[in-house]
């Protein structure tokens, strides 16, 4: 761990991190309360919002990853920045104005620009470290995802009530500004921010950018390992997008109608708990186990604790349940997190990582448009529920199935893909 906070590169992309999530935390609650405040009778509201967050990616997934690839990864990820900070603004002024529909468009388009930041970050994390820095990195990101989860909403909720959706919309784009300036200040060498070369956008052809695209397709094809790995994001999107929403409605609909807001709001905490305690002891799994043992058994684990969901009729069992599902699943995070890096060669790492956005994304807006459009009038929260233990049992038995036999290939065929450290 000393080693990862000696690298000044790193731990300026860290700080950004920690920036973007806070800021986007913050806002994107702030939004949802407002949604359901102001329109509590409209609860399809925030699921739409949601799906002005995931859709875009299916409109952009195929030329993210060519661009981390054939630009300067560093510049992506920090004009990235820039641009959501003017469209923050645009919002701000929306929002004023009290245009919903538009709010829902410029959400679309932050959204859109922000699918260039993951490919191109992780791009670079993956040049900077050493191989076996990966699962602590991985885990280091685990559990600050599970400090965010624990106040991230509670301060969407306080910053809501607090500034109103305008103020919390300012704490967003601060956080955005904050990563423009970390990422400009990183002096990333150029074989990691330019592995491929120096391109320009007037010498590129859309030609070039379908061929570097299918290239990223036959890639992850020619590995088993990676393809079973990558295909399982389909399901994870699934559980993404019931998650996205169903705190909210079971506190507000089922189990604490008149202090939704404050329950809400310790799903994240206990939640975020879970994940900080998993992501404490899940680099020590990893390597204690190998990878696929500890996302098989994270997968079954977490499958049976959900089915508790469906009984729970008081607020309290329900967050204890999320925060055992929440240990469980940090572990699993850590796994793939910290494995994919070093089944991909570094001169392809932005077309295989643009692909987990798209699979996620693709398969939570299904589940989000599902939800929106069924419940409450056709499905109740215990059948989306039940939906979603399936789910993560489905993923169990995917990767008991691949897995095990893939990575065995794996060391007996598969070219090492290490790449030495940089920083």
């Amino acid at each position: 761990m000393k080693d990862i906070f000696g690298n000044r590169i790193f731990v300026r992309l860290f700080l950004a991190t920690i920036a973007s999530q806070l800021g986007t935390i913050v806002g994107n609650m702030a939004f949802a309360f407002y949604l359901l405040d102001r329109y509590s009778s409209q609860p399809g509201y925030a699921s739409l919002a949601e799906l002005m967050y995931s859709l875009p990616t299916l409109l952009v997934f195929w030329l993210v990853g060519v661009a981390a690839d054939r630009f300067d990864r560093r510049r992506i990820a920090e004009n990235s920045a820039w641009i959501r900070v003017v469209l923050t603004a645009v919002l701000l002024l929306v929002l004023y104005g009290g245009w919903l529909p538009l709010a829902f468009a410029v959400l679309f388009l932050r959204s859109a620009v922000s699918k260039f930041y993951a490919p191109a970050e992780s791009a670079l994390l993956q040049g900077i470290l050493a191989p076996e820095q990966y699962v602590a990195a991985s885990g280091l990101n685990q559990t600050v995802m599970g400090v965010f989860m624990m106040f991230g909403v509670s301060l969407g909720a306080l910053s809501y009530h607090v500034f109103g959706i305008l103020g919390a919309v300012v704490i967003d784009g601060i956080g955005l500004l904050a990563v423009g300036f970390l990422i400009r200040s990183c002096k990333v060498p150029a074989e990691v921010a330019l592995p491929n070369g120096k391109t320009t956008w007037r010498s590129i052809r859309l030609r070039e950018i379908t061929a570097d695209f299918s290239e990223g397709i036959r890639y992850i094809r020619r590995f088993p390992l990676l393809l079973s790995l990558i295909g399982g994001f389909l399901l994870f999107g699934l559980l993404n997008g019931g998650f996205a929403v169903l705190p909210m409605y079971t506190m507000k609909y089922k189990l604490a109608p008149d202090q939704y807001t404050f329950y809400s709001s310790l799903f994240a905490v206990f939640l975020g708990i879970g994940f900080l305690l998993g992501g404490i002891i899940g680099p020590a799994l990893v390597n204690r186990f190998k990878p696929h043992r500890v996302i098989i058994v994270s997968l079954l684990g977490s499958g049976l604790a959900s089915l508790a969901l469906i009984a729970a009729d008081e607020p309290w069992f329900y967050l204890s349940v999320v925060l055992v599902i929440g240990v469980l699943l940090a572990p699993l995070n850590i796994a793939i997190g910290g494995w994919l890096p070093s089944l991909v060669d570094a001169k392809q790492m932005g077309r295989v990582s643009a692909w987990n956005d798209p699979l996620l994304m693709l398969s939570q807006s299904v589940a989000l448009g599902l939800i929106a459009l069924l419940y409450p009038g056709t499905i109740s929260l215990e059948t989306i529920y039940a939906s979603l233990s399936v789910i993560l049992l489905l993923a169990f038995l995917f990767y008991l199935v691949t897995l095990p036999r893939y990575q065995r290939q794996h060391e007996q065929t598969a070219p090492s893909h290490e790449t030495a450290a940089l920083g």
